[in-house]
């Protein structure tokens, strides 16, 4: 075991002795939002196009978690690689993984395995919703209530009405990221019908306005393209790299919980 593992594993476990459920009274007041989008057991799949070549594929699942302070959790685990002919150019096993309270959909964990070409970085933090502060290997940091990681900011995204929402609009998120807290904005961009593999759906879309963090090295805007309905299952991801664009298009998708009214027949 890595040390910078075995430390992340110390520190997790002395918060779970340390800071146990019933000394904490505020844990029973904890946010709750309706969640009409997803549950544990929705697999989404993605083909990763650069130009004409599909270059890598991902993943998105959800797994039940274990539970934090007696509350219940969902294991996100989304997974990024490229495809064998592009690893001799660029090779890239990417994993990112966020327990989410399944009643107020804001992270208790994040862990971070990055490996593209060269560069290695493997992070994980605590972010203890109770008492404001956030746990790594390295640090201890203040945070702001319900902060995100950037996958659980993801999945609360997808709870939220945009049905009243003019184009332009905003929510104001704050993100967790290597030990320092930043805003993040997401950006209504309205409507589009959006043919892939997986079908054709009308969609909304967002741009969710990320300073660090993301699950892209982006030098410019990130679109996504969510199913406009309950579920509002992301359909298409676009984002700027050093140069040109990747696209993330949804190539199947099983066990999705909401409605996917927004499919065309």
């Amino acid at each position: 075991m890595k040390k910078s593992t075995y430390a992340y594993a110390i520190v997790i476990l002395f918060l779970s002795i340390s800071f146990p459920a019933k000394n904490f009274a505020q844990s029973d007041t904890l946010r709750t939002v309706e969640n009409k989008a997803f549950r544990s057991g929705e697999e989404l799949y993605f083909d990763i196009d650069y130009g004409f070549f599909t270059v890598g594929e991902a993943e998105l699942l959800v797994f039940p978690g274990d539970s934090v302070f007696n509350r219940k959790t969902y294991h996100v685990l989304s997974k990024a690689k490229s495809k064998p002919f592009f690893d001799a150019f660029f090779k890239v096993r990417d994993r990112y993984e966020s327990f989410i309270d399944s009643a107020g959909i804001f992270p208790w964990r994040f862990i971070q395995h990055v490996r593209e070409g060269s560069y290695r970085k493997d992070y994980g933090a605590f972010l203890n919703q109770l008492s404001g502060v956030a746990v790594s290997n390295k640090a201890e940091t203040p945070i702001k209530p319900y902060t995100h990681d950037i996958i659980s900011a993801f999945y609360y995204v997808r709870t939220l009405d945009f049905s009243g929402f003019r184009e332009g609009e905003r929510i104001h998120l704050n993100n967790f990221f290597a030990d320092k807290t930043y805003p993040l904005d997401v950006v209504y961009h309205g409507k589009e019908r959006v043919d892939v593999e997986a079908g054709e759906f009308d969609c909304i879309i967002v741009e969710p306005l990320v300073a660090a963090g993301g699950l892209f090295k982006n030098e410019g805007r990130i679109l996504i393209w969510l199913t406009n309905d309950d579920a509002k299952m992301p359909v298409k991801v676009s984002s700027k790299v050093l140069i040109g664009s990747i696209t993330a298009e949804l190539t199947k998708y099983k066990g999705v919980y909401g409605a996917l009214t927004s499919k065309v027949d």
